[in-house]
């Protein structure tokens, strides 16, 4: 027994003793060149790099496993040319810097960092100014992107990046980050089995949040907020969607979350608020929401076709110019005890369900579908006048779309 314990103690100790840290600064250390201290490094090394501005690009780490870290204060300035790192590697970290500058190009996506075929990665407390893309994530798995900073300067979609952009990557968690002024804040792509939470995504100017082909992954207590078209999620199935906020998302083709070819799908306790649509779906089957709100939005929900068996249950619809718009006159999906704000029917029996069933598509949605136009008679009597003669004798709209026990009272959780 005695032997044994020796014998693991001197492999512990050597493991220990085979790995150093090496410190970088601008005078009177190791190194002064962060590339120069990663190519004299060796597996298992620590770097650390003392505060002070380092003019540095397309920093190379090829499979070693490094941790390198900076002092407050540490920046990276890559002065425009290529990337800050470049990194194929297991078990990564980078934490505490600040990289700046990153090169804009129309053939190749610079990054702040750029990983490929990595593994058991972290990147962590990284500030990027000035990016074009920041965080750049392919063939990937088994990471941690964590309580970054990303934000780009860019004028248009062209000369601008994603913020965190992941492409074939799995079991990925991304959790507080904040990023703005990107093209689009996070970017999925063949991704699975990964979880974004507590992020911040604002002023992108394309999307707040950009996936597809991407399935089995969580999205909760996030917050998107005035970005050019909101939230994408395209071409994906075993989605959950949970606690997040869409809001200010407004344009003609604004929307808080584009729901396009998405299967199986559950959206739980998420607002939606003050965008031109809440959520457009388009070929969209067997999603539930349950316990959602949508308040102050022009449009609520705006089903297009190819929709069929979504369960639409315990929502609050408060104060849209429109609920609920319906393409078609088909309809499997099902519509039940959610709040209508407009509802203005009675409940006899105290059972808190109103008596009268509610249909939330109204004739005046079904016109400004078909001419735009006429939206200019929002709110006038007139309309007033087409949408009760609507509800008595159904023709344009869905006859069979209808709430058959709306609730007297907003839903709470």
């Amino acid at each position: 027994m005695k032997l044994l314990f020796s014998v693991l103690l001197f492999i512990i100790s050597t493991c220990f003793a085979s790995s150093q840290t090496t410190t970088v600064c601008n005078a009177g250390c190791d190194f002064t060149s962060i590339q120069t201290a990663v190519d004299s490094s060796k597996s298992g090394d620590r770097i650390f790099i003392k505060k002070g501005l380092y003019k540095e690009s397309n920093i190379i780490i090829y499979k070693k496993s490094l941790h390198i870290s900076g002092e407050e204060g540490t920046i990276i300035d890559t002065q425009n040319n290529g990337y800050g790192f470049s990194v194929e590697a297991t078990d990564i970290i980078i934490k505490n810097l600040i990289i700046k500058n990153i090169e804009v190009s129309y053939t190749k996506e610079y990054a702040a960092i750029l990983l490929f075929k990595s593994y058991d990665f972290e990147i962590e407390n990284v500030t990027v100014e000035n990016a074009f893309f920041g965080f750049l994530i392919q063939k990937s798995k088994d990471g941690i992107v964590h309580n970054n900073t990303i934000s780009g300067e860019g004028k248009a979609e062209a000369d601008s990046g994603n913020a965190i952009h992941l492409w074939h990557c799995e079991n990925i968690k991304i959790t507080n980050n904040d990023v703005r002024r990107m093209r689009d804040g996070i970017y999925l792509e063949f991704g699975s089995n990964s979880y974004i939470s507590d992020n911040y995504s604002t002023e992108n100017m394309r999307y707040g949040l950009h996936f597809m082909f991407s399935n089995e992954n969580t999205y909760e207590n996030n917050i998107f907020e005035a970005n050019g078209a909101g939230v994408a999620v395209m071409f994906s199935k075993k989605i959950k969607m949970y606690n997040n906020i869409f809001k200010k998302n407004w344009g003609t083709a604004s929307y808080g979350i584009l729901l396009k070819e998405i299967n199986d799908a559950e959206l739980k306790h998420n607002i939606f608020e003050d965008n031109t649509i809440g959520i457009n779906a388009d070929g969209t089957n067997r999603i539930t929401y349950t316990e959602n709100t949508f308040k102050n939005n022009g449009y609520a929900i705006k089903v297009h076709g190819a929709c069929y068996d979504n369960i639409y249950s315990k929502n609050n619809f408060l104060y849209n110019s429109f609920d609920l718009s319906y393409s078609g006159n088909l309809n499997s999906n099902k519509f039940e005890n959610n709040y209508w704000s407009n509802y203005t029917g009675y409940d006899l029996d105290k059972n808190g369900i109103g008596d009268i069933p509610y249909r939330p598509v109204k004739l005046f949605s079904y016109l400004v579908n078909r001419t735009p136009e006429s939206i200019v008679l929002l709110r006038s009597l007139f309309i007033d006048i087409i949408d009760f003669s609507e509800k008595v004798s159904p023709v344009f709209t869905p006859e069979n779309l209808i709430d058959n026990k709306p609730l007297m009272t907003e839903v709470t959780w």
